[in-house]
């Protein structure tokens, strides 16, 4: 009787841990889609750039997807603080034009923040930003270059997708924007170029969107986004959506789109 009761507890046991393991699994898969945390850093710029209007209208396209919870803080001496570690994800959204950057505790917090393996999205004239910072032109990929022709006159061109394999641009198809063409991008670190555009004024083309890996993390950097209608470009919204998702470690579509999209 002894016997019959210890194998009874020991199968007991042993269901009650079969079960526990199928449930674990069940929500680490539940969790590949779960809600990420993005932190916008704006609150200063070149004058020509009006952040009061883009950054809620940059936060508004992200949280279109909505496993993508969107704060925006106007200071990017936030970037000092311990509690940039709750974030996933780093939007950089501004430019110190004329203003010291943030000092050396947040460059060092910024780069562990990517380094361990969260995510930073560069958006625009944010390529600008921290001049005196070597390190920058690293973890940025591209930089902006004072010295060279800055961008052509704002208007329409078309971005082409050059990537069509890349998890963010997967499925896209070029497009038609009007914007900044931005031609003063320099950088020898190795990046993913996604998409391109043909400059008017001297028929090069030029990087509009590219990602990388940086250690642990992953950095989105698109040099697209002057201005509100630019950003609501549907177009370049969901390219900036899938690049800060990817960046977040998530699928840069969402699987609910996915499905609806395959429904079609």
């Amino acid at each position: 009787m002894k016997y019959l009761r210890r194998m009874t507890f020991v199968l007991t046991l042993t269901i009650v841990f079969v079960h526990a393991e199928r449930n674990v699994y069940s929500i680490e898969s539940a969790n590949d889609d779960q809600a990420k945390q993005v932190l916008i850093v704006t609150g200063i710029d070149h004058p020509a750039h009006k952040w009061r209007q883009t950054a809620p209208v940059l936060a508004e396209v992200l949280q279109r997807d909505p496993r993508l919870q969107v704060r925006m803080v106007e200071d990017p001496h936030f970037l000092d603080s311990s509690a940039l570690q709750r974030y996933d994800v780093v939007v950089l959204h501004f430019m110190n034009w004329q203003q010291p950057a943030p000092g050396p505790y947040a460059r060092s917090n910024l780069r562990e923040f990517v380094h361990g393996g969260k995510g930073l999205f560069i958006v625009h004239f944010a390529c600008g930003a921290f001049q005196d910072w070597p390190e920058f032109r690293n973890l940025a990929g591209r930089v902006w270059d004072p010295k060279l022709r800055a961008h052509d006159p704002r208007g329409p061109f078309r971005v082409n997708i050059t990537d069509v394999n890349h998890p963010i641009t997967q499925g896209m198809q070029s497009f038609e924007t009007e914007d900044e063409l931005y031609t003063c991008l320099v950088g020898d670190r190795p990046v993913k170029v996604l998409a391109t555009a043909r400059s008017k004024v001297d028929g090069k083309l030029y990087p509009m969107a590219f990602a990388f890996d940086y250690s642990k993390g992953r950095v989105f950097h698109s040099a697209l986004g002057h201005d509100v209608k630019a950003i609501r470009n549907p177009n370049a919204a969901e390219l900036f959506r899938r690049g800060c998702a990817w960046a977040a470690g998530l699928s840069p579509v969402p699987k609910t789109q996915e499905k609806t999209a395959a429904g079609k």
